[in-house]
């Protein structure tokens, strides 16, 4: 379902910059991250639009920059990783070596522990964040959010993100938004409108960069209070205006 709150999108505009998130945007959800697959058709619109807006045309993900380039293998793309922790300006830029964050050795373990105690609680250990997803065990929900809500004040510097069905704990000082306000700032996205579409709530921070810069956001599926201007129903309806916007 739309919010009631929001239009449908105008089509795309090509003095735009194209902010796009991945999961539950253009691809669904899954039971595990990695059982998600792009249909090729999809990326071959993202390919076409991004040549249309003269490369201004970004992924901006949860994912780790290495997840993004796997799923839309062979092509590599603009894109901001872990929430905006990682970026690439530039499809050819050089690959960013990644460390694991010192906090998140023994974060690992403990969340292990709580996996165990609640069967299908999976943790994701993404170099620089990790994520507790909770999809296959709804009932532990409350137990997840309590135990990464307990680790704040025992890692300064860190913040929670929560999501659809995880919540993530992450390195603060960069989000999504903070990605798109930096790519706006250099060639080739520069001087353009900024869109930016995606459907969770770690979402918002790109719909109020973007709406701060002059652009607007578009919701994928239902949100009350969302930031974003305008809104389609599901992924199918996102794929619909990119193949638009490709045409």
């Amino acid at each position: 379902m739309v919010n009631a709150s929001t239009s449908p999108p105008p089509a795309l505009d090509p003095a735009c910059a194209l902010f796009l998130d991945v999961d539950g945007t253009l691809v669904g959800f899954a039971a595990q991250p990695e059982d998600v697959s792009l249909p090729p058709q999809v990326r071959d619109w993202i390919v076409r639009i991004g040549g249309r807006l003269d490369g201004a045309l970004a992924l901006v993900s949860g994912r780790t920059l290495v997840q993004l380039d796997h799923l839309f293998a062979p092509v590599r793309l603009p894109a901001a990783g872990l929430h905006g922790a990682q970026l690439r300006r530039s499809a050819d830029e050089a690959p960013q070596a990644m460390e694991t964050a010192q906090w998140l050795h023994e974060l690992h373990l403990q969340a292990m522990r709580l996996a165990h105690a609640h069967p299908g609680v999976r943790v994701e250990a993404k170099g620089q964040a990790l994520a507790l997803h909770w999809r296959n065990a709804p009932a532990a929900a409350p137990a997840v959010l309590a135990f990464a809500r307990a680790q704040l004040p025992l890692l300064p510097g860190v913040r929670l993100q929560p999501g659809n069905h995880v919540v993530e704990l992450v390195s603060a000082g960069h989000d999504k938004g903070t990605a798109v306000t930096t790519l706006m700032g250099m060639a080739p996205f520069a001087g353009r409108r900024p869109v930016f579409v995606g459907d969770d709530l770690t979402d918002e921070d790109g719909f109020a960069a973007a709406t701060l810069l002059g652009g607007y956001g578009i919701l994928v599926g239902e949100r009350p209070d969302s930031q974003a201007r305008h809104a389609l129903p599901d992924v199918a309806a996102m794929h619909d205006w990119l193949r638009a916007g490709a045409a």
